[in-house]
């Protein structure tokens, strides 16, 4: 697990060049098997000025959830993470496996799915479980970027 600091977010030309509704304190779970991949979105987001935690397959995944988990289903979620970003398939559980659960015990935090098997099925299966937003591999990273800022808004 990697934890990326908001090296740049004090930086007032920086902010305004990225614009309104960053969060300082915003933390984003990303859940991504592709190592490179996992890093350059890990390192873009934490330039953006938010506090990334990763995992690298499903296992990981859950385990970083697992405090939402332990909240009974209705009761108020126990949120450790302002965003989840995951990749679909991943080796152990697949995203699908694991928000089936995460999604009983916590249906608010928003929820972006990335795939690079982006079929109808897949679409309406993602937001049958409360994804918020489904991305296609490959994808421009400024399309996710954007995604992100529209998610997390500053209070």
């Amino acid at each position: 697990m990697s934890t990326y600091p908001a090296s740049r977010i004090d930086d007032p030309f920086y902010l305004e060049q990225i614009g309104e509704g960053v969060s300082r304190t915003a933390r984003i779970l990303l859940a991504e098997d592709d190592r490179e991949m996992r890093c350059l979105l890990s390192w873009t987001l934490g330039q953006d000025g938010y506090e990334v935690v990763e995992a690298e397959n499903g296992i990981e995944l859950l385990q970083r959830l697992e405090p939402a988990l332990l909240v009974k289903p209705g009761a108020t979620p126990h949120r450790d993470f302002d965003l989840v970003i995951s990749d679909l398939r991943m080796p152990c559980f697949s995203a699908f496996a694991v928000l089936g659960s995460f999604r009983k015990h916590d249906p608010v935090t928003p929820v972006i799915l990335i795939t690079a098997f982006g079929d109808r099925a897949t679409h309406a299966e993602a937001h049958a479980l409360g994804v918020t937003t489904v991305i296609d591999k490959p994808f421009d990273v400024d399309q996710l970027r954007a995604q992100v800022r529209k998610l997390i808004r500053t209070p």
